[in-house]
């Protein structure tokens, strides 16, 4: 091989990848009170999902031993879909305040695949989205490929 054909790599600088961090706050940084309403939303609906937590927990439906035991196989039941949406719920919270600490870092909006804006009304209809329809496509057709 000679000295004046290799091939250049091109690898990522700091600069470069400071450049699309800055390029994400600007997108977004003009954008706060575009997005207000959905931070109240979000803001609201942990609220709420917390104060029924902690409602669950002060009222706690207990283990009742029943006489018969297809109420208790119901109890059970009833008690293990009661987990499962709590856990569903956890899930969800801790996806609403990445969202809201995405807003406060002014990335919220951009797509963390392709990092073009995510467009509003995707973001109004699923707020703790990352990923705009297309990347999610993608992401799903990928998903099903490994099945």
């Amino acid at each position: 091989m000679k000295a004046g054909s290799s091939a250049k790599r091109i690898s990522p600088t700091p600069s470069a990848a400071h450049s699309v961090t800055a390029k994400r706050r600007t997108k977004t940084s003009s954008q706060g009170k575009k997005y207000a309403a959905i931070r109240r939303d979000l803001e609201r609906q942990r609220k709420a999902m917390l104060e029924e937590a902690v409602e669950g927990l002060a009222n706690p439906n207990g283990q009742e031993a029943f006489p018969d035991i297809s109420d208790q196989a119901s109890a059970e039941v009833e008690q293990n879909f009661s987990m499962r949406i709590r856990e569903r719920e956890q899930r969800l919270i801790k996806k609403i305040d990445e969202a809201l600490e995405r807003m406060d870092q002014n990335i919220y909006g951009i797509c963390e695949r392709c990092e073009e804006e995510i467009p509003y009304p995707r973001l109004k209809a699923r707020p703790v989205t990352t990923l705009c329809i297309n990347c999610k496509t993608l992401e799903e057709q990928e998903e099903k490929t490994l099945c």
